[in-house]
């Protein structure tokens, strides 16, 4: 059974930083993608940031040069390094993996607030 942690969530000023992580446990085959999403009050979940194993890594337009997807395959680990963060980034952001871009487990999800 897959299991993951997420962590780094909070409260930032506009223009701030902020550093999720989310640790995986289970069938390494399920972590093939590994990656986040979020969720505005009212809106959608989109993606924001998805890692293939051994490829590059997709960014929804809105954060393209602000936000960096890595992952330690070692550990079983996928971060999210979040700059120059703007209001319009607050959302629930949620930790995803699977074996197939549809990602088929989630975390928790950490609620971000990017506010002055």
């Amino acid at each position: 059974q897959v299991q993951l942690v997420e962590s780094g969530g909070g409260l930032v000023q506009p223009g701030g930083s902020l550093r999720l992580s989310c640790a995986a446990s289970g069938s390494r085959s399920s972590f093939n993608y590994m990656g986040w999403y979020r969720q505005a009050p009212g809106k959608q979940r989109e993606l924001v940031a998805l890692s293939t194993r051994g490829g590059s890594p997709n960014y929804a337009d809105s954060v393209k040069g602000r936000f960096t997807i890595s992952r330690d395959d070692a550990k079983n680990m996928v971060t999210l390094q979040m700059n120059s963060l703007k209001p319009e980034d607050t959302a629930v952001y949620y930790c995803g993996v699977g074996a197939i871009a549809a990602l088929g487990y989630w975390g928790q999800g950490t609620q971000i607030t990017v506010s002055s």
